[in-house]
C-alpha cells in the first residue's frame, strides 16, 4: 500500500459518495489508475463496503447504552449461541468480546427511551441462554464519534 492508496482510503472514509473524477483530482492521479486502485482495495478486502451514516436521534433513538454481559459457561458453543442471538437484535449496534473485565461481552445499544431499553434488556437480551449478568451504563454525550480508521 503506497501513499496513493492511503490517500484514497482517507478521502473515501470521509466522502464515500465522491466521484472517481474528483477523487482522482484530489489525490493527483488520472481517473483510470485511480479507479483501478479503488477496485483493487475493494477486491483485497481493505474496502469492505459503502454506507450512509444515519442520525439515530433524528429517528427517535435518543438513548444509548453500553451493556457488559457475563456468560455462565466459556465454551465455543455457548459463545456461538450468544453471538448468533445478539446479532438478530436490531438495537444492538456493536457487540465486542472483551477481556480484562468480569464481563465477556460489551454491547452498544440504542433505544427510543428508558421503557424501550427496559423491554430490550429484560425481554430479549437477558433471555438469551447463558447470560448470567448484565451491567448497564448510559451514554450522556458522545465526545468522540468516528467511523474512519486511521490510515498510517
Amino acid at each position: 500500500m503506497d501513499r496513493f492508496d492511503r490517500q484514497i482510503l482517507q478521502v473515501l472514509q470521509q466522502e464515500g459518495r465522491i466521484s472517481n473524477q474528483e477523487l482522482a483530482d484530489r489525490i493527483g492521479l488520472s481517473p483510470s489508475p485511480c479507479l483501478r486502485r479503488v477496485r483493487a482495495l475493494e477486491e483485497s478486502g481493505v474496502i469492505t463496503g459503502y454506507r450512509a451514516l444515519v442520525n439515530g436521534e433524528a429517528l427517535g433513538l435518543t438513548l444509548m447504552a453500553l451493556i457488559q454481559i457475563s456468560m455462565d459457561q466459556h465454551t465455543p458453543e455457548r459463545f456461538n449461541h450468544f453471538e448468533s442471538a445478539i446479532g438478530e437484535i436490531p438495537e444492538v449496534m456493536e457487540c465486542l468480546m472483551i477481556t480484562g473485565q468480569s464481563a465477556d461481552y460489551q454491547l452498544k445499544v440504542v433505544a427510543r427511551d428508558m421503557a424501550s431499553y427496559q423491554d430490550l434488556l429484560l425481554n430479549r437480551i437477558t433471555r438469551i441462554n447463558g447470560v448470567t449478568g448484565v451491567l448497564s451504563s448510559f451514554v450522556l454525550r458522545r465526545v468522540v464519534d468516528k467511523t474512519a480508521i486511521p490510515v498510517l
